[in-house]
């Protein structure tokens, strides 16, 4: 029998596998996704720092600029990989002796409480403002929502869970042709869905629906149904990550080079060898398209892998961030923007262009370089380091119900 093939958390065949099988117990933690999850938080806070320190009029996808290009392409792996490792977590969470409907329920109420977070306190820290008018579905949102949909499909066989993801994974990309006109009142659904909109539900309200929900979803599903690989022991679990993260890469490669499917833009010759790699990873985000995804989830299995063996004090530093990501990403949006009122305090002499709304509409003349984009996200991260230690070490020592929701 597969992985997939594994009975429902709580069954009762489940209950006699766990018990014949000692190389799948339960674990509290794995060093290796707590490692992997910081270093996207890490990553993360640059692509925040570019939004926040970045001078207006930069294109972060322009190919012909690879510091700008790079800079940006680097954080595209922070979501799909939260967001799997999300699965898997959701996967280990139930595994260690809740029921199906344990874990339903908890799914359920956090997938709720991000919501209720991403529209409020995460608001609140990209506009230092708590006026009602402006929304944005970032990927607080997703991950949310998410939880939403798997906290019904934890009551499924995994192998079907597995498909249910893959299929959204692989076969979103065809639905690209359908609009949202063409369901008239009903089309902001498939704005939520699939199609990237500003949205207006209300009177002088707009909500960007940013991070549409179906690849996300699959992405979840798809961490969830990858959980049981990762209660193997270790050498197993190292050829799985391996042996995936190949097989992922390699397809991305094969589908892109061909540009036969998953990606709404080809990839094209440009006037130099390097601006052209870049065109051949310069893959669509708003939705995550299929060539995205592999691209993204490929390479973190097998920086999953590579993270079994690490070890040092730059590890444990940045393991840290990865046992507290939601702390960590609420105190970094409301650190980087409060830098980012000094730096323009100083360089305009005014930021009331960053109070009530996104960082989005610059003055002339303000703006740092790369450089100066880098060092910023480095101070940020550092500054975070000690009041991430304390809470982990805090969030270790209790036993309260209600820790698992932060």
């Amino acid at each position: 029998m597969s992985l997939l093939d594994a009975a429902p958390i709580g069954s009762p065949a489940a209950t006699v596998t766990a018990a014949v099988m000692p190389q799948v117990a339960a674990r509290p933690r794995l060093d290796s996704i707590d490692l992997l999850r910081g270093a996207v938080m890490v990553l993360m806070a640059l692509d925040h720092a570019r939004d926040f320190f970045g001078a207006s009029g930069m294109n972060p996808r322009d190919v012909t600029e690879p510091a700008l290009f790079l800079t940006r392409w680097v954080t595209h792996f922070c979501a799909p990989v939260f967001i799997f490792l999300s699965g898997v977590s959701a996967y280990l969470y139930g595994a260690r002796g809740r029921s199906a409907a344990e874990l339903s329920r908890f799914l359920l109420t956090r997938g709720f409480w991000l919501i209720v977070v991403e529209f409020s306190i995460v608001r609140a820290g990209w506009m230092f403002g708590f006026g009602l008018d402006r929304f944005v579905a970032q990927v607080i949102w997703a991950i949310g929502a998410s939880m939403v949909v798997l906290a019904g499909l934890v009551h499924l066989p995994r192998w079907a869970i597995a498909t249910f993801g893959l299929a959204l994974i692989g076969g979103h990309d065809l639905l690209d042709g359908i609009r949202a006109e063409q369901f008239g009142a009903a089309g902001w659904i498939w704005n939520l869905l699939h199609q990237p909109a500003m949205l207006h539900p209300g009177p002088n309200i707009t909500l960007l629906a940013l991070y549409p929900l179906i690849p996300w979803v699959g992405v979840m599903a798809a961490g969830y149904a990858f959980g049981p690989v990762m209660k193997l022991e270790r050498a197993a679990r190292r050829r799985w990550l391996v042996g995936l993260g190949v097989f992922a890469t390699a397809g991305f490669v094969m589908l892109r080079a061909g540009n036969l499917y998953g990606d709404p833009a080809p990839w094209t010759v440009q006037g130099t060898w390097l601006a052209t790699v870049l065109s051949f990873v310069n893959c669509e985000k708003y939705p995550p398209s299929l060539l995205y995804l592999t691209m993204t989830l490929g390479l973190g299995l097998l920086l999953l892998a590579a993270f079994e063996h690490a070890r040092g004090r730059i590890a444990d530093w940045i393991t840290t961030f990865g046992r507290v990501p939601f702390f960590y990403y609420v105190a970094h949006l409301y650190l980087i923007h409060a830098l980012a009122i000094v730096l323009s305090l100083a360089m305009v002499g005014e930021a009331s262009w960053l109070i009530n709304q996104p960082p989005t509409h610059k003055p002339p003349g303000f703006g740092l370089a790369l450089p100066g984009i880098y060092a910023g996200w480095l101070f940020a991260v550092v500054a975070l380091y000690p009041a991430s230690r304390w809470f982990a070490d805090l969030k270790q020592r209790r036993r309260e119900w209600w820790w698992s929701y932060l």
